[in-house]
């Protein structure tokens, strides 16, 4: 006869961690669901035609990685640089540059990535485009603030860019009118090379299964070998 005798400490040592690793399960889960659903919506938006911009930012929030067209006049020397890396793990920056509409608004365009020996725009004077241009590219809508604790701090004072700050970007180039969006230029190639646009993320990352799969697992073995640890054989006498 096997018997089941629980202890006391290895009982409450286990209930707790147990329902912990169920509930990261469970939230891995609803994670998933959000994931599926993100993925869904911005593969649709990019999918769509292109749009003028929007005027506000609530029309922005509704249009975020649609193609959109605009033009104006860029302001080379207002550029800015966010810090940066391209998909083979070159450092250098992303260049935003403000485009100044017919009306007088300002729109920043990320028109794409340069390593860092051109980012001086006296390296690469063929892509500093003059007169009216057309640009065409993904709206993009900023993190309300720094997206989090490990993203040092913006140096505007350096120009030098590890978030996207609108305000604080306007601010720096003395410029007003700025618009609450920005638009990631596509991969339509800039004269001279640089800078390369479609640098939009589209392809999001997606393993919240595997890792709800590893938590309910984690939770099963340690209840087969709380199990284990308390079979007892029966008494012969």
């Amino acid at each position: 006869m096997i018997r089941f005798r629980p202890r006391l400490a290895p009982t409450l040592f286990t209930i707790p961690v147990v329902a912990v690793l169920v509930a990261l399960g469970v939230w891995q889960l609803q994670r998933l669901e959000w994931k599926d659903r993100l993925i869904a919506e911005r593969a649709t938006a990019v999918a769509m035609p292109p749009a003028r911009p929007p005027q506000t930012l609530a029309e922005a929030r509704a249009m975020e990685f649609r193609p959109v067209v605009d033009d104006g006049r860029f302001l080379h020397d207002k550029e800015l640089y966010l810090g940066a890396m391209d998909p083979g793990g070159r450092a250098g920056f992303q260049v935003l540059t403000p485009l100044r509409e017919a009306d007088g608004r300002i729109v920043f365009v990320n028109r794409g990535f340069v390593p860092t020996e051109l980012k001086d725009p006296a390296t690469r004077p063929a892509g500093q485009l003059a007169g009216t241009v057309n640009v065409r590219g993904l709206l993009r809508i900023p993190p309300e603030q720094k997206p989090g604790w490990f993203v040092p701090d913006n140096r505007a004072d350096r120009n030098y860019w590890f978030w996207v700050d609108l305000p604080a970007m306007a601010a720096a180039d003395g410029l007003a009118n700025a618009a609450p969006f920005y638009i990631d230029a596509d991969v339509a190639p800039n004269l001279g090379g640089w800078p390369k646009g479609g640098v939009t993320p589209i392809a999001l990352p997606n393993d919240h299964l595997q890792y709800a799969i590893t938590w309910f697992s984690l939770a099963a073995a340690l209840v087969v070998i709380y199990l284990l640890y308390h079979r007892r054989g029966g008494d012969s006498a």
